[in-house]
């Protein structure tokens, strides 16, 4: 945050460097764009496969076949979850919100793409349908679906309250996947990665540059879905602050399940094939 009353005097040309436009770190001409066409044109006599409910303040775990759609959608009330993706084969590929955001912006919707760490860096899932596009970004800067929060966690919560909850996302997603996996919660924790927050609505505060939430425009019905574009392992918690309206990271907010479910299509895109590893050589200039 930006102190108030600078103790630094600002220099005659401080008006002419503040006004130097920005450029952007990581232009994506280059960056193929998925062709949503057939995606969209397997989705429509896929099957679903299976459901899973996520419980209010809780995750579960889930697996999608690559090739295959899941669907997360608000069931009962406002509610907003937390995912992780994982390889399914290989845990230590997981979800990169850090990098997703350098590529894609700070809020995903449709034809974005959620990233895998390195060395990997490929698409681990594309957006093909998003039932909240149409809200943008509001007057305070705020959007849905953001990759800057990094998921509520029983550490800061600690460290802000001095208490301590063993519902937040991060724990949520910690018991979630060791009870998927049978590994023992410390080795599960290690694993729980930053955040797609999906539904949420936040941004950045103008004058002090904080992180925001505000009551998330979802609804009963609305949702977002997604392509596996490598066989997943995902994991969605039901965030203990509902639609983050108020608070998170108590039992005081009013919260919902959330649904995901499992579509097979019956035959996979036209000319689709799952992406590769990234082909940097790992020399690092040795």
């Amino acid at each position: 945050m930006k102190p108030e009353n600078p103790e630094t005097a600002a220099p005659a040309d401080a008006a002419t460097r503040r006004d130097v436009r920005p450029v952007i770190c990581y232009p994506v001409d280059t960056l193929p764009a998925p062709d949503l066409g057939p995606y969209l044109a397997i989705r429509a006599d896929a099957v679903k496969t299976s459901e899973v409910l996520v419980p209010p303040r809780d995750a579960r775990c889930f697996r999608v076949p690559a090739g295959h759609f899941f669907r997360i959608t608000s069931v009962e009330g406002p509610q907003v979850g937390d995912l992780n993706l994982w390889n399914a084969a290989d845990l230590s590929e997981r979800f990169y919100s850090g990098k997703t955001r350098a590529l894609h912006g700070t809020h995903l919707s449709t034809g974005d793409r959620m990233w895998s760490t390195f060395p990997t860096l490929r698409p681990m899932a594309t957006v093909t349908r998003d039932t909240l596009d149409w809200y943008g970004f509001d007057d305070f800067g705020g959007s849905v679906h953001d990759v800057i929060g990094t998921r509520c966690d029983p550490y800061t919560h600690r460290l802000l309250s001095g208490g301590d909850y063993h519902h937040c996302c991060h724990s949520n997603l910690t018991r979630a996947l060791a009870a998927e996996t049978g590994m023992p919660l410390h080795e599960a924790e290690a694993l729980v990665h930053d955040v797609l927050n999906v539904f949420m609505c936040t941004g950045f505060t103008r004058d002090t540059g904080q992180y925001f939430m505000k009551a998330s425009p979802v609804r009963p019905g609305d949702h977002i879905e997604f392509f596996a574009e490598i066989d997943l392992l995902g994991g969605l918690s039901a965030c203990p602050g509902g639609d983050c309206s108020a608070e998170h990271s108590s039992d005081a907010a009013r919260c919902y399940p959330l649904l995901v479910e499992i579509f097979a299509p019956k035959e996979a895109p036209k000319g689709w094939s799952q992406p590769l590893r990234n082909g940097y050589s790992r020399g690092h200039g040795l």
